[in-house]
């Protein structure tokens, strides 16, 4: 490619910010009490490293590196992910209950308004775009779930065992589901054996 592609900046704000979230959520991980909250973000922490390597790559590709300027904000994230809040506030603290916005506009839709953006770039943003907003799905229906069950047992309650089961029962699946989609598109991108 000659030149520089006027979407050079795009590419490395997805590359860095991905990067970024896979780390917090890595380190959300390692402290959730709860094991269906542990598989949500996993998969999505799975899905936000692989998005920051695919657009580091594609930089690298088009002749140019990541660039990471510092962030405050990013400090911040890990120190949520890293403390002993609930998971309910660090959703609630990381905006992670509030992506999905339906069938209205995101922050996705104005993307491929640059016509210049070559095919194996578009490619690699069409997929990004579809799963994140995916994860945004997953991300508010553990949110809602985490809620309801805080509803239900009130601040002084502890949690009844049949209440910890439903929201077992509903993160488990949002779980299959997640692993149903992905194996629908694992399915859809394999090459077809020639006739």
């Amino acid at each position: 490619m000659s030149g520089k592609p006027s979407y050079l900046g795009l590419l490395n704000a997805i590359a860095v910010g991905e990067a970024r979230a896979h780390e917090y959520l890595t380190e959300w991980i390692a402290v959730t009490p709860s094991p269906e909250v542990g598989a949500v973000l996993r998969t999505v922490a799975a899905r936000e490293g692989e998005h920051g390597m695919s657009f580091a790559k594609r930089l690298d590709e088009l002749g140019f590196q990541v660039r990471v300027k510092d962030d405050p904000e990013h400090t911040k994230r890990l120190e949520i992910a890293r403390s002993d809040s609930s998971d309910l506030e660090k959703m609630e603290a990381l905006g992670l209950g509030r992506l999905d916005t339906g069938d209205q506009p995101d922050i996705f839709d104005g993307l491929f308004k640059d016509h210049s953006i070559d095919i194996r770039t578009g490619e690699l943003l069409g997929r990004y775009i579809a799963e994140e907003r995916d994860t945004a799905r997953l991300l508010r229906g553990c949110y809602e779930a985490l809620a309801a069950a805080a509803d239900a047992t009130g601040p002084s309650t502890p949690a009844g065992g049949d209440r910890l089961d439903a929201l077992g029962d509903k993160l488990d699946a949002v779980c299959r589901a997640v692993e149903e989609v992905r194996q629908i598109v694992c399915a859809q991108s394999m090459p077809t054996a020639a006739s």
